[in-house]
């Protein structure tokens, strides 16, 4: 048995050296539909990534007066924190905001300048809000509204759902798109492949019926044409990855400034993912092959 595949992946390879540039457009045309493919799951990535990271940053903003006593300002915190929709609650007092107000602008002298001729802090202290579930924003939008206390001074509610709709709007574009594009590739690598084969089948068809005379089944007859078909996905498969990864070590740069202050690493996606992404298009792409193969065979081989 170990002999009969030897065989079989050598008349393979014989088949493809023999139609060198039939094969090599057929495992180009594999290697366009599966780059399709990436691309989507790309998209898909980058979106699912903004969008996560759009729903963690979400948060509502309480400004407390500047004359608020700390105790009342920890007892309103306690109350909120003890709300169910509530996940964290975090306390800036007017030190950290200056702080922070002097850290965020101590490249422009003249805002320094002019905080410093003020001569005192008039900052805000706030209560930073993160909900538990981002999908019932809204809900403790209202519960913060209803919130009766007098040393709230101004409330901030970030409605990120906008946003939220139109990158769905946008990602559901483009996998419209890119499905009409996938279904066009698998079609042409089906029509590549099936004329690949027949122009294999027809090269050997007296060796095809020298091995019949002599008893050979057809099953290891027609055995290489499979293989040829297993190697044209094999091929495609490890080109895509060759190709793909630079392109994403090169895309990654600009999701990070246009993405700034999110943390959407795309490569990371790719690698962490690696077997399931490409494990699961080379078994499509063989899939896609061998069937065209198996129609090619069944049409002018005549098993």
């Amino acid at each position: 048995m170990f002999l009969s595949i030897i065989r079989i992946i050598k008349f393979s390879l014989q088949d493809i050296t023999r139609n060198i540039w039939l094969s090599i457009v057929t495992i180009t045309i594999l290697t366009l539909a599966l780059l399709s493919v990436n691309l989507l799951l790309t998209v898909q990535a980058i979106s699912q990534g903004a969008i996560t990271a759009i729903k963690e940053k979400a948060n509502i903003s309480l400004y407390i007066k500047v004359d608020a006593s700390e105790e009342n300002i920890l007892n309103l915190k306690k109350q909120i924190s003890g709300m169910s929709l509530v996940k964290t609650v975090e306390y800036t007092s007017k030190q950290e905001a200056l702080n922070y107000f002097r850290d965020k602008n101590k490249n422009n002298p003249q805002v320094l300048n002019a905080l410093k001729e003020l001569g005192w802090n008039p900052l805000s202290p706030s209560l930073i809000i993160s909900p538990s579930d981002v999908d019932r924003s809204e809900e403790l939008i209202e519960d913060m509204k209803n919130i009766d206390s007098n040393i709230i001074e101004s409330r901030d509610f970030s409605n990120n759902s906008a946003l939220l709709s139109k990158i769905n709007n946008i990602t559901s574009k483009i996998n419209d798109a890119a499905m009409v594009l996938i279904a066009i590739f698998v079609l042409t690598s089906m029509l590549v492949a099936y004329n690949s084969i027949k122009v294999a089948i027809y090269i050997h068809r007296r060796e095809i019926e020298i091995m019949r005379l002599v008893g050979s089944p057809n099953s290891f007859i027609y055995m290489p044409f499979m293989m040829s078909a297993v190697i044209y996905a094999l091929c495609a498969t490890l080109l895509i990855i060759a190709l793909f990864y630079p392109f994403l070590s090169l895309l990654q740069p600009y999701l990070e400034v246009f993405f700034t202050g999110y943390n959407i690493n795309i490569v990371s996606y790719f690698v962490d993912n690696f077997l399931m992404i490409f494990g699961v298009q080379f078994l499509v792409a063989a899939f896609i092959s061998i069937l065209s193969s198996w129609l090619a065979i069944r049409r002018y081989a005549r098993v």
